[in-house]
């Protein structure tokens, strides 16, 4: 084998794993002063906020699929804000726009992740509030050490924050100049919010009050005043080349608030893999699930060509479905019962070679897909005449960064299980809102500017994120939960997780740190949404056979460094025991337990 098989850590009382250290060990203080899994994975989530700003925000959105040991049930947790109400497409042609800028203050939707964490805490928590925030307030007022990739990312785009977004400069700037590495740093701003809204939510009342009122203070008090009067008197210079102020209002905070959902799932092995609905493309990867069962994998050796050729030519079929069929379900019937129904995953699955790469982007044959299908090829790709820059999520010329997401996963002594993957509000995307320290979700750059599609632009809609965590059920008990960083590339990581764990008998960790794969074969879901079709990367640590062979079958085949593609994370429980895994690739990924 070309790579390592650790084995999972194992612990009794709580595991915690996510992209961060500072992250996995706050979580698990709180789990030891007598918090649950849900004030853990708040404390986390607040935490990654402030360490891996670069990746996600105060100003982003948190979806969560999580299991109740009191309730005995899995549910979803939408922490994703809408578009504004005055976002139309007609409005953004008036504004000269053909397609939606990836930076700036235009394509903001309301922030979500504050209200969900807090409507988490709310209804699940056990833990006061000031318990919860007290790690992420202390790292923001004291300072934390710099990761490399965060200090590239600013370091990459301080002459534009210098001359263009002053209220950015202000913020993650020291002297004009960009962070250094491994040195401490500190968001002073941020921890003043944040005591602020714990000042102004108070101390009586019970915990859950205090979280509710917490909730009030971000969407109807000073935070949604302060992003009202910044959005509505500033122009700020975006990926279209010109200076546009934001649609988003005050208004739009106020009649916002998380939902609860259920989750969307389906039977694999044995396994109920739970995911979030259509407004996300976490359906696509129930939908690899249902192709894949057709094949047999089991008898598939899982770094040989004939696993990696099968899985990537499924995904290539799931993500046509996802871009022609999901959408905010509010807005949009997405025919989710007949995508997972053995019919019609029978007929998908001939179309598949198994000795050939696809070169086509092939959705399936319903309701007016081909309208759709030459709709989106029509427009992938497509840039503002005379913008400039490109990329995920910043137009900057910054190094090649994949994973501009967090993820979190969180098991505790009672059975509570939560998976996240918060993200948005990336301190590159759009400038600071001056007094709170932090800026706006980006995320509306995800919807079509064309009419007639599911994730077309409109008022009050979610844009089809590719946030994507996962919770696993067997015999309808928790069994794992696990997620990625990633983009387009979170299902098809974690998915290679799941097959490989089944399929392969490997633990956890040897699963996470399998070599990775992953296809382009699609329309990016990032300004400027170019695709590659037939195009795939894996690590070099696959056998040099399975990278002849996939270049056989006619697969446009990058070799990525070892180590780098993925940011895997998960926890377990069986027979009693908590089990915790985290990838190894860009170094600052933990997981920890007792």
């Amino acid at each position: 084998m070309a790579f390592t098989t650790r084995p999972e850590l194992i612990g009794t009382f709580g595991m915690v794993a996510s992209t961060h250290w500072l992250a996995s060990a706050s979580a698990m203080a709180v789990l030891e002063k007598g918090g649950n899994a849900f004030d853990a994975a708040a404390a986390a989530g607040f935490v990654l906020q402030i360490v891996e700003p670069h990746l996600n925000g105060p100003g982003g959105e948190l979806p969560a699929v999580f299991y109740s040991a009191k309730e005995d049930r899995v549910r979803v947790l939408c922490g994703q804000g809408v578009t504004p109400a005055t976002m139309t497409i007609a409005r953004m042609r008036e504004l000269g726009l053909t397609v939606m800028p990836g930076t700036g203050l235009l394509p903001a939707v309301v922030p979500g992740a504050f209200g969900g964490w807090m409507t988490m805490l709310r209804d699940y928590g056990q833990l006061p509030l000031e318990d919860v925030m007290s790690y992420a307030i202390g790292y923001a007022e004291n300072g934390y050490p710099v990761l490399p990739r965060m200090a590239s990312s600013i370091l990459a785009i301080q002459d534009f924050f210098n001359t263009e977004w002053h209220t950015s400069a202000a913020q993650w700037l020291r002297n004009g100049e960009a962070p250094r590495p491994n040195h401490l740093f500190a968001n002073p701003a941020i921890a003043e919010t944040y005591r602020r809204i714990l000042r102004e939510a108070g101390t009586s009342g019970d915990r859950a009050e205090q979280c509710e009122r917490a909730r009030e203070v971000f969407y109807r008090g000073f935070v949604a005043e302060a992003i009202d009067q910044y959005f509505r008197t500033t122009d700020v210079l975006d990926t279209s080349g010109q200076r546009n102020r934001g649609l988003l209002e005050g208004s739009d905070l106020a009649r916002w608030e998380p939902t609860y959902e259920d989750a969307l799932s389906y039977e694999y092995e044995g396994f109920q893999v739970h995911k979030t609905g259509p407004w996300g493309q976490g359906p696509m990867f129930l939908q690899q699930l249902a192709l894949l069962k057709g094949f047999d994998l089991a008898s598939m050796d899982p770094l040989g060509p004939d696993f990696v050729h099968t899985v990537i030519e499924c995904a290539k079929l799931a993500f046509a479905d996802r871009d022609v069929f999901y959408g905010d379900p509010r807005f949009s019937d997405v025919p989710m019962d007949i995508l997972l129904s053995d019919t019609y995953n029978e007929a998908r699955r001939r179309q598949i070679d198994p000795r050939r790469a696809s070169f086509e982007f092939r959705p399936g044959e319903l309701n007016d897909s081909a309208r759709r299908k030459a709709l989106i090829l029509a427009n992938a790709g497509r840039q503002q005449p005379g913008g400039f820059g490109q990329g995920e999520p910043t137009f900057a010329p910054l190094p090649e960064l994949r994973g501009d997401t967090v993820h979190l996963d969180v098991v505790d002594r009672w059975g509570n299980m939560v998976s996240a993957t918060p993200s948005g509000g990336w301190l590159q995307a759009s400038p600071a809102v001056p007094g709170l320290g932090f800026n706006i979700t980006t995320r509306g750059q995800m919807f079509w500017m064309e009419e007639g599609l599911p994730s077309s632009l409109g008022p009050g809609r979610r844009p089809r994120t590719t946030l994507s965590p996962t919770l696993v059920t067997r015999d309808g008990k928790p069994y794992a939960a696990f997620g990625t960083p990633g983009g387009d590339q979170q299902d098809q990581w974690s998915v290679q997780l799941f097959l490989r764990h089944v399929h392969g008998g490997m633990n956890l960790q040897a699963a996470v740190d399998s070599p990775s794969f992953q296809t382009a074969h699609f329309p990016g879901s990032f300004y400027p949404r170019e695709m590659s079709l037939g195009k795939m990367s894996a690590e070099g640590s696959f056998p040099q056979s399975t990278l002849d062979e996939l270049r056989a079958r006619g697969h446009e085949l990058t070799i990525a460094e070892p180590w780098t593609l993925g940011r895997v994370c998960a926890v377990g429980i069986r027979h009693g025991l908590m089990r915790g895994a985290a990838t190894p690739r860009q170094m600052q990924a933990y997981a920890i337990g007792r």
